[in-house]
């Protein structure tokens, strides 16, 4: 027990450094930690995993306040109220609440882990290809929801990153799709997710302060000002949104593919609808941190959801994940809890106590980790680049054309941002898109090329419900937004 725990330690420390650092994600810092685990059997490569995972999410909090750069992608609306506090000499106690809200999001996530994992797996047994194309479905369909009033926009980014994701070669027949014959040697797997992830998210970023100047003036504030300082106070009134923010995540983890950036996105929204002070949100308010990281945090036990009842991952770091259990000959899916219920016990135990060691190695020695602040841009900016080329030449086997695509990939997020298409939702279809298409060709071909297999299962029915009512709360959001825009700009 006692190296499981060093286990832990180890992996949350690294997974908060690699969280932290923009550009270096928790889905790298597993990547990079996995071979580690040949070592050791499957409990103790879990605690490590489970470690870098936990670590890595709540790590990204740090650059998101400080610098205004998401250390990973669902610290995204971590920036909006986070970094205008930091600017008010707040960056303390803006880190603090936001890593608390870490804590109960993830403990929360926890218990939903806990409570629907089973069930789930008792209902998957009876779901096929068809069920699996329908739940990619539906959770492609929640894109529209998150564009924040541009929903074609989103709308279109999502289905471009389905295309995007479908470049190279197609598995029915072998043959090339999209790929100029010098490239085939690069593309015969398509675009790699890191590289991808990294350009849109870290790159950009970096272009964009790049052409402001990297102008970053701290607003100084009197030290001894009472509103500087963190107390529980701050979460005063926060119940509900603590809550309801956990949940969105862990729901929005159990969809395969969408990942804490939408959870995130969607909490942040919620928390704005709900607000009695919608204006507010975006200045520097601790309730849109606490909706950000509480829903961000609640990712990590809702993705665990469908990896061990499905077979699905939730999202690119249990993707990997799935890796550490094949290495142990172990296959997750419907069966798994049954057939390893004492893995499944480790994992829950695994899992508390990474969000404790979390939350002991962060909250305390954070005025330290807030003096990243005042390292100046245009010194951290050019580390953080041969950071992300690193990350990305290290995606597959070392070669140079994943440091071109984190280039051609921030390119595109750069612009993405002068014409206000969201970057998430074009991410969101670029990791569903194959999978999509997989359980799409599996079905039509069991079906003998009927299309009315998607009509003809009572679980199916259900999904598509859900795919409905996601649609229209989409457009009745839209609306909303626009109407609320509209009553803004004629303020």
């Amino acid at each position: 027990m006692i190296t499981n725990i060093l286990l832990a330690v180890l992996g949350v420390i690294a997974g908060i450094i690699f969280g932290a650092i923009p550009g270096m994600t928790a889905t790298m810092a597993v990547a990079v930690f996995l071979p580690m685990t040949y070592a050791y059997d499957l409990v103790p490569a879990l605690y490590l995993l489970l470690g870098l995972y936990i670590g890595g999410i709540s790590g990204g909090l740090v650059p998101a306040i400080l610098i205004n750069i998401p250390g990973t992608p669902s610290s995204i609306t971590t920036t909006f109220d986070g970094y205008p506090m930091a600017k008010r000499g707040e960056g303390e106690r803006a880190l603090k609440i936001g890593i608390l809200s870490s804590f109960i999001g993830g403990i929360i996530s926890l218990i939903a882990l806990a409570l629907f994992t089973p069930l789930l797996s008792a209902a998957a047994l009876k779901f096929s290809a068809v069920e699996k194309f329908l739940i990619i479905l539906f959770a492609l369909t929640v894109i529209a929801a998150l564009s924040n009033g541009q929903m074609l926009r989103g709308v279109f980014a999502g289905f471009f990153g389905v295309l995007v994701s479908l470049i190279g070669m197609f598995s029915v027949n072998n043959s090339y799709r999209m790929v100029p014959s010098a490239l085939k040697a690069y593309l015969s797997d398509g675009f790699q997710l890191l590289p991808v992830l990294i350009g849109l998210f870290a790159i950009s970023q970096i272009f964009e302060e790049a052409e402001e100047g990297m102008r970053f003036k701290i607003e100084k504030v009197d030290g001894n000002n009472e509103g500087t300082k963190f107390s529980l106070s701050d979460l005063k009134g926060q119940g509900v949104n603590l809550v309801r923010s956990s949940i969105i995540g862990t729901f929005m983890g159990v969809l395969p593919g969408v990942g804490g950036s939408a959870a995130s996105i969607l909490a942040y929204s919620q928390a704005k609808s709900w607000s009695k002070h919608p204006e507010l949100l975006g200045q520097g308010v601790p309730e849109g941190l606490v909706a950000s990281e509480s829903s961000n945090n609640g990712l990590t036990g809702g993705a665990m959801i469908p990896l061990l009842s499905l077979g699905i991952p939730g999202d690119s770091t249990t993707a990997i994940l799935i890796s550490a259990f094949m290495l142990q000959g172990i296959q997750v899916g419907p069966l798994f809890i049954t057939q390893n219920t004492e893995t499944w016990h480790q994992i829950l135990l695994a899992m508390l106590l990474c969000n404790i060691i979390m939350f002991l190695c962060m909250f305390y020695p954070i005025k330290w980790i807030s003096k990243i602040i005042y390292i100046p841009r245009q010194r951290l900016y050019p580390v953080i680049i041969m950071i992300c080329v690193v990350g990305a030449y290290a995606a597959k086997n070392g070669r140079m054309f994943d440091v071109w695509s984190l280039l051609i990939a921030g390119i595109v997020g750069y612009l993405f941002g002068k014409i206000r298409i969201p970057k998430t939702c074009f991410l969101i279809g670029f990791i569903l898109g194959k999978d999509l298409e997989n359980y799409f060709i599996q079905a039509v071909s069991a079906s003998k090329g009927s299309l009315l297999v998607f009509f003809s299962r009572p679980i199916g029915w259900v999904i598509w419900v859900l795919i409905i009512a996601s649609i229209v709360y989409a457009v009745m959001d839209d609306r909303k937004q626009k109407a609320r825009k509209k009553v803004e700009a004629a303020a």
